[in-house]
């Protein structure tokens, strides 16, 4: 879902990315019921060229789907601090 609101955004596109660089990270999970977690991934996605576009999402997982709800994609456009 992260890719698609990139591309909904002319962010980039299918030729641009190359998909097997794409990383995916769990930042945090949070139940907020019975079987219901809030989830928040990063995930950078490498472009053919080696520009790097970096995501935040939020979504709500449970154990049946591991979408419950819409997803947030936030797309992070300067890091400060230390990496």
């Amino acid at each position: 879902m992260a890719f698609v609101n990139l591309k909904n955004a002319q962010l980039t596109d299918n030729d641009k990315v190359d998909f097997n660089k794409t990383k995916s990270i769990r930042l945090a999970s949070e139940r907020i019921g019975k079987d219901l977690f809030r989830q928040v991934h990063q995930v950078v996605f490498t472009e053919k060229s080696g520009r790097k576009i970096e995501v935040i999402t939020v979504n709500d997982a449970s154990s049946e789907e591991c979408s419950m709800s819409g997803v947030q994609v936030f797309v992070v456009s300067q890091q400060l601090g230390e990496r």
